[in-house]
Order: C-alpha cells, then sequence, then structure tokens
C-alpha cells in the first residue's frame, strides 16, 4: 500500500531538499557550507541578467545569506573543479561527476553547428581544438581573432548571428570535448579543452559510461535527491532530459528501492519520494527566490504544490507585464507569499522594490519579513539601503517596515 501525504507534507518535503527549510546559519559562511549547498542542488542555471546579481549567485543567498561570491568563483575556476558548465536544465553550473552522463542525453542541436556544411565545420573544429591544445582558454572572439574570418553563409539565418568559430565552438561543447575554463568581466565564456577542466590524475574524476541506461538512472536518481518528491515531468525537466526514458529510470529506481511511490491530497498525479528525503516537522526558512532558482523550475510543480502561478516576465513586452520585469518570489516558512520586481541600483547604491505584490492569504508578518530580507540582499550587495516604490498591494505595508528597519539597523 502506497504512503499517504498531506500537501504540507509533501511541501515541507520539497523545501527540505532544497535547504529551503530552515533558518540560515549564524556566523560566517565557509567554503565548505557553499559546497554542501550546491552539492544539494547538483546544478545552478547560469543566465546573462544582470539586474539584481547574476543568477547562479542567488540560489546560494537564498539559502546562506551573505556569503562571499567569489567562493563560486574558486569552485568554478580551481583543480579539482567542484562544478562546471555544461547544458543541464539549461545553461547550468552542474557537478562534474555529472558531465559524462549529461553528455549522452544532451541534445542542443540547435545550439551549433549542427547545420553547418559538414567540410567547414570539421575544418574549424580541428582548428579550434588544435588552438586550445597549444594555449590558454579563449573567448570566442580571440579565437576567431587568432584563426580568422570564417565564411558561413548560413550565418544572416542564425538566430544569435553568430560567427562560423563561436557556432563550432558551441559544437564542442554540447559534444563535450571543450568547456569553459572561466568567463569575463562581460560574462563571455573562455573557452578551453573539457580534459583541462574536469579533474586531473589521482582525484576522482568521473569516467565516461557508455550505458545511457545507467546514466540515465543516475540523473534521475540526482534530479530526485532534489526535489524530494515529484512526478516523472518534474524529475525529467530537472535536467532536461527526455521523459520517456525518464519514466524507465523511475521505474528502476522503485525497482531498487531509491524511489517510493507515494500520494499527496490534492496532488493527483502518480508522485515518487526519494528514499534519502527527509520529512521535518515544521519548515521555518525565508528566502527570496531568483527566477531561475531551481525550485521554481517546474512550474506545474510550484503551483500545484504551493499555489503560486510564476510566469518570468523578462521577455514579455512591459505594458503587458502584470508583476515588473526581474521578480522574484518570496518563500516564508512553508508558503510563496509574495513577490517582488528588484533591480540593484549600483551607480545609486540602492537596491530597488520596483513593485511588491502579497499573495492571498499572505500571513500578517509578510511586509516585515520580506524588509527583513531585502535589507540582508542590500547588504550582500553591497548597497546602502531599500527603496520601495509605491506599485503593489505589499509597498506601503514593506515601505514602512523597510523604513522601520533602516532607522535602527542601517547598514
Amino acid at each position: 500500500m502506497q504512503a499517504s501525504l498531506s500537501l504540507a507534507q509533501a511541501r515541507r518535503i520539497a523545501l527540505a531538499a532544497q535547504g529551503l527549510d530552515k533558518e540560515r546559519p549564524a556566523g560566517p559562511v565557509s567554503a565548505r557550507t557553499v559546497g554542501r549547498t550546491f552539492a544539494r542542488l547538483h546544478l545552478v542555471q547560469i543566465d546573462s541578467v544582470n539586474v539584481v546579481s547574476r543568477s547562479h549567485f542567488l540560489p546560494f543567498f537564498s539559502r546562506l545569506g551573505n556569503y562571499d561570491r567569489a567562493i563560486l568563483q574558486r569552485m568554478a575556476g580551481t583543480h579539482p573543479r567542484r562544478m562546471m558548465e555544461y547544458w543541464a536544465h539549461e545553461a547550468c553550473f552542474i557537478r562534474p561527476d555529472h558531465f559524462y552522463d549529461l553528455v549522452q542525453w544532451q541534445s542542443r542541436k540547435w545550439v551549433g553547428a549542427h547545420s553547418m556544411d559538414p567540410e567547414l565545420r570539421h575544418g574549424v573544429a580541428a582548428k579550434v581544438l588544435e588552438t586550445l591544445a597549444a594555449g590558454k582558454p579563449m573567448t570566442a572572439a580571440e579565437l576567431t581573432a587568432r584563426l580568422g574570418h570564417v565564411e558561413d553563409q548560413q550565418r544572416e539565418n542564425w538566430g544569435w548571428n553568430w560567427n562560423a568559430v563561436k557556432r563550432v565552438l558551441e559544437h564542442l561543447f554540447e559534444e563535450g570535448l571543450v568547456s569553459a575554463s572561466s568567463r569575463t568581466e562581460s560574462f563571455e565564456r573562455r573557452y578551453t579543452l573539457t580534459s583541462k577542466v574536469l579533474p586531473g590524475p589521482g582525484a576522482e574524476a568521473p569516467a565516461p559510461e557508455p550505458d545511457a541506461g545507467a546514466a540515465m538512472d543516475r540523473l534521475i536518481d540526482a534530479a530526485a535527491q532534489a526535489h524530494g518528491i515529484g512526478t516523472v515531468r518534474c524529475f525529467a525537466d530537472y535536467f532536461r532530459t527526455p521523459q520517456k526514458a525518464a519514466a524507465v529510470a523511475v521505474r528502476n529506481l522503485v525497482d531498487s528501492g531509491r524511489l517510493e511511490p507515494v500520494t499527496v491530497a490534492g496532488w493527483d498525479r502518480p508522485l515518487y519520494r526519494h528514499a534519502e528525503a527527509k520529512l521535518p516537522r515544521s519548515a521555518s526558512g525565508r528566502a527570496l527566490l531568483s527566477p531561475f532558482d531551481s525550485l521554481v523550475f517546474e512550474r506545474r510543480r510550484l503551483e500545484e504544490l504551493f499555489g503560486f502561478h510564476f510566469r518570468i516576465e523578462i521577455y514579455t513586452p512591459e505594458p503587458k507585464r502584470r508583476y515588473g520585469y526581474y521578480v522574484l518570489p518570496f518563500l516564508l516558512r512553508d508558503a510563496i507569499v509574495a513577490r517582488v520586481d528588484l533591480k540593484a541600483d549600483r551607480a545609486g547604491g540602492w537596491l530597488l522594490a520596483r513593485a511588491a505584490h502579497a499573495e492571498s492569504g499572505a500571513p500578517g508578518d509578510t511586509a516585515v519579513e520580506l524588509a527583513a530580507e531585502l535589507q540582508l540582499m542590500a547588504e550582500w550587495l553591497g548597497l546602502d539601503g531599500v527603496v520601495v516604490s509605491p506599485t503593489g498591494n505589499l509597498a506601503p505595508a514593506l515601505a514602512e517596515a523597510v523604513a522601520a528597519r533602516q532607522s535602527h539597523y542601517p547598514l
């Protein structure tokens, strides 16, 4: 007989799996703590939008508070690496032990040079690999300058209007032959051979695994750990793997005891709980969540679990936006109770809350707790304080709470 859970229990399982069920640790955040958080999440999404902070920095703030972002840079840039770039949910930092499994199951042919003339592609690829093998990591622009202009008749039809060298680089990146050594200040990848990025001899390096089914089992097991509880669709979406293959992996993991079928009141789809998932008695966390946070990846799950409908409105024309440009959901205890449109005004030194909306049924302390969270974020970003615009049903109370905090606790 399947175990039966309430929706509140399922929420707490999901929050615990993501490290969002407890209050943040007191005191300075160590590199070990950041590493444990990343190990729990398995990945963090990368995005070039820098309205508040680069998206891969935000999940760690949500879970740890005021931490040193240089820790992540070291994790992604020193050997042995604790994180590396590859396609997963989207472009992500991933745990290196997932790399070879993902290479077998990722198919982003629209990104690279699959449609390029094969002779041209192979010729450019050979030159790129030779150059990267012999020298330091280079950006696409630096490689283009080194190799010279390569004419690609199809460039004018390419979505990003990339040149041939950039297209081939992305093709090699998808194939797993090149990786990102680091990023420039303008967020361009510095490419290098993957063999120079993965841990070297003597370290616990992942090894190629020809068994695609076993690779999928490992990916779905990792996704289920990060979810705690979810559907096949949830688990497949985490690394953006095919649902049919994910369903086979789920059956394998049920057979091996890694997953347990469960039922949740009000969640009418086949559900599975991971064997290592914790069910805390209560949830006491508080967090502003990046629009690209792994808790909000799968929108249907988010709505079924938390009753929260979320849409990233960055690409929505301004007149059609409901809540703002860069909107962060606000998690308080075991519910998502508000959303706030944020912008870091680095020149002025302020964190701008351009709109603030409370969800239906938000608790009475929502504005006070959100004000505390915004002040913490401003401190983390090195800003002088918070300014609240009068937009949204929560804005008046939030402005009052922010003013009260800043009079008592100036940054």
